[in-house]
């Protein structure tokens, strides 16, 4: 039996794309990608990244001035774009304050905070400087704290860090919090930023490209690393509210390797027939799936074997990991979102930057823009070590 759907009554997104729903539609109607050549910090590294504009000179102030680190401005910035805030506000005077749970999914946290802490540590002694505050900043929770203290919440809260799959998970785990009865809506989300530990990092696992990420594509040598932060607040789906649903959701981890995906797609595979399980529908009910596509050579071919498993050749999907770059424990949120807005707007967005398609894959990709009605729509994320997540969203039939 299928399980009762969840409604997504208010969300947000920045990536480098731009801050809010609006800048990222925009961007993939027009086929616009926000990556650029390498310019953060100092890193020297010839790779492309999504960077999101002006988070530099944003700094967190007042009472939340012990949470300043980049990836806790970046989650400011998200909570104050597409009047998400307000909307968490008004629900918290339907439910109560208590009543609404926090669910944000995260990589490293704040650790750009660590590295220049220690960057500035004291030479003779060692010593970390005193302002130097890990709870606030590269502690996993530091990003849910701050979150539920910005939007005013005392119910439930916690953080998820399983890579990738972060923030996808955070939609089911609100999902499993709130059938239990332990909050009647929930705030979830993810947020990572970029930072040189996590550049460096895949640098040195040879997966950070030299061009941009091209997903699928024949020619495809690795990954394109972006920040980004996004939230949903969920409330149960009720007749007639117009509002996208979350349908399903399937959790895997293939234990395999501590970094790589099982070669054949298996956990894949499983979270993606979960997801169809719990929402009581057959494969060819769903019109587009995005990929988690990080255009690295062996994922793309364990995702390819994983969709041909359960879809077959035919259904329409896609990265959009070419506009935004991968987000890490973002890019669950970020790109459940997108496929809101697919379903909204009725299109399928190509695979940005691919041009050639390898002859070796199968799945259905599509290259190029596509006008089409979409009904049931999922959302594929998979994380380092295969942690696995995938999230049927559909709209209300009119």
């Amino acid at each position: 039996m299928a399980i009762k759907p969840l409604a997504v009554t208010a969300c947000t997104v920045t990536n480098a794309l731009g801050r809010g729903m609006a800048a990222s539609l925009t961007a993939l109607r027009n086929e616009e990608s926000g990556l650029r050549p390498c310019d953060f910090e100092d890193a020297d590294l010839p790779t492309w990244i999504g960077r999101v504009a002006g988070v530099e000179e944003e700094p967190l102030t007042g009472e939340f001035t012990a949470f300043d680190c980049r990836n806790n401005r970046l989650a400011r910035l998200a909570l104050e774009q597409d009047g998400f805030s307000t909307a968490v506000r008004q629900a918290r005077d339907r439910y109560g304050a208590e009543r609404i749970g926090v669910f944000v999914g995260t990589s490293t946290s704040g650790i750009g905070a660590t590295e220049q802490a220690y960057r500035n540590r004291d030479l003779a002694t060692g010593c970390l400087p005193a302002t130097f505050d890990y709870q606030h900043t590269h502690n996993l929770f530091s990003a849910a704290d701050l979150t539920r203290r910005w939007l005013g919440l005392n119910g439930v809260a916690l953080a998820i860090s399983t890579a990738c799959s972060s923030s996808a998970k955070a939609f089911a785990s609100a999902f499993r919090h709130i059938s239990a009865g332990f909050c009647d809506a929930a705030v979830v989300g993810g947020v990572d930023s970029l930072c040189l530990t996590t550049l460096y990092g895949f640098n040195a696992l040879g997966l950070a490209s030299t061009q941009v990420c091209r997903p699928w594509d024949r020619e495809r040598d690795g990954l394109s690393i972006g920040e980004a932060a996004g939230f949903a607040l969920l409330e149960w789906a009720e007749p007639g509210d117009g509002c996208i649903r979350l349908l399903g959701y399937g959790e895997s981890s293939d234990a395999y390797h501590m970094t790589a995906a099982h070669p054949e797609g298996a956990g894949a595979a499983l979270a993606m027939e979960q997801a169809l399980a719990r929402a009581g529908l057959p494969p060819e009910h769903v019109d587009y799936i995005n990929l988690h596509g990080t255009a690295t050579p062996l994922n793309d071919a364990a995702e390819d074997k994983a969709m041909l498993r359960v879809f077959g050749t035919g259904a329409p999907c896609s990265s959009t990991k070419g506009w935004t770059g991968h987000t890490l424990g973002a890019a669950g949120i970020v790109e459940a979102l997108l496929v809101g807005l697919c379903l909204e707007q009725g299109f399928i967005p190509g695979m940005l930057n691919t041009r050639h398609r390898d002859p070796n894959l199968g799945a259905g990709v599509v290259l190029h823009n596509r006008e089409q009605t979409l009904r049931i729509a999922m959302s594929n994320s998979f994380g380092f070590g295969g942690t696995n997540c995938s999230l049927l969203f559909g709209r209300e039939e009119g």
